[in-house]
């Protein structure tokens, strides 16, 4: 209880305060909350999700015309060239199978590099192409939801059926992806948590891989499209109900009959500096050439194309000659020519035009007698 003495002084006191000061002490507003950290957004996958995965620009953008501006594209690889500015980061990794990844304990490093909130996952279509059963895929799939939970117990988890296949030497793919697709709904119902959802994307149904793919596997601007229109609803959702991390930051038939992609699995080698041309009126660009995997008889090589100038290209050219002994099967994102050891690739369509700084990726099979080695290269822009 106040005694009286000390509550006419305190009165005193208080009508000394000007009534401004008063109400400012009475009615301040609160203080405004912290900046949202915005939530990182990891997509997860092979050549389909990341060479150059161009869903991915078009779903980004289309979070950022919707209002869903706190959103962080993360990995540990950059974006590559799809004609319109975006945030890239993404773990789309060309030719390399989930099952390896999962047996390689490579997803860990990835995780520890980048702190995702959610999981954007379209994986498996290399294991698919070799064959392996959807069961060791499954299996595959378990260990990567484990090594996202131990990294965010709270990771919120969007894995995708994947898009058909059609690839002329393999004709039993459609039906493999098939199978696999078939039995995704049913692992993910007995692996998803309350902590850590996971979520089901269909991109099978009403995907051609005659109108969506330009080679049958890997998607055109349509597929994009498709593959955007399909995330974005998913990943809003999970946008909703994702906690950030305090670390700052119905079945088609496929048809078509296109060239395979890649199944072989990865492994690292370091990139051949090349020389540089010199750049016509604002434009330049240099290839890096690497071994991603060697084999008896045979290797898988990429190629990454940077552009070094100010102007934005229209198109490169790659050129190099093999060493002694090797010669390159098949390729993909990339028209090659081969005159004896000396190889010629050019764009494609969709992954000529590359802004400043900008970077895409072509790969390939090869045969070789014995190790395979990484000649230099030579890019030109126009």
């Amino acid at each position: 209880m106040l005694r009286r003495p000390f509550l006419s002084a305190l009165l005193a006191a208080l009508a000394a305060v000007p009534l401004t000061l008063l109400v400012g002490l009475v009615a301040a507003p609160a203080a405004r909350p912290a900046a949202a950290i915005p939530l990182r957004v990891m997509p997860l996958g092979d050549s389909i999700t990341g060479s150059p995965g161009c869903w991915r620009s078009i779903l980004w953008n289309r979070l950022q015309s919707t209002g869903h501006t706190d959103v962080d594209f993360v990995g540990t690889l950059g974006p590559q060239g799809c004609g319109q500015p975006y945030d890239g980061d993404n773990e789309g990794h060309g030719g390399y199978l989930v099952t390896n990844v999962a047996n390689q304990n490579l997803l860990p490093g990835w995780l520890a590099a980048t702190h995702p909130d959610i999981v954007l996952m379209h994986f498996g279509t290399n294991d698919v192409w070799s064959n392996i059963a959807p069961a060791t895929i499954l299996t595959a799939y378990s260990r990567l939801v484990d090594q996202m939970r131990a990294s965010n117990p709270a990771m919120r988890i969007i894995v995708a059926k994947i898009i058909p296949m059609a690839p002329s030497s393999c004709a039993e793919c459609g039906q493999r992806a098939v199978a696999l697709n078939a039995v995704i709904d049913g692992w993910a119902a007995g692996k998803t948590t309350a902590a850590s959802p996971i979520v089901v994307v269909d991109q099978w149904t009403g995907f051609s891989t005659t109108t969506d793919t330009y080679d049958g596997v890997h998607p055109n601007a349509a597929g994009d499209q498709k593959m955007s229109d399909r995330w974005y609803p998913a990943l809003v959702a999970a946008l909703g109900g994702a906690t950030p991390t305090s670390t700052p930051t119905g079945s088609p038939t496929p048809t078509g009959t296109p060239t395979p992609s890649p199944t072989v699995s990865p492994t690292g080698s370091p990139t051949v500096d090349p020389p540089t041309t010199s750049p016509p009126a604002g434009t330049g660009c240099t290839a890096g050439f690497r071994i991603t995997n060697q084999w008896q008889g045979g290797y898988q090589g990429e190629v990454t194309v940077r552009n070094i100038g100010a102007a934005r290209t229209t198109g490169w050219r790659v050129a190099f000659t093999l060493p002694a002994g090797q010669q390159i099967t098949q390729a993909w994102n990339v028209e090659l020519t081969q005159t004896g050891s000396a190889v010629t690739a050019r764009n494609v369509s969709w992954n000529g035009a590359l802004a400043p700084a900008a970077e895409v990726t072509f790969g390939f099979l090869g045969t070789s007698t014995g190790t395979a080695t990484a000649p230099a290269a030579t890019c030109t822009a126009s």
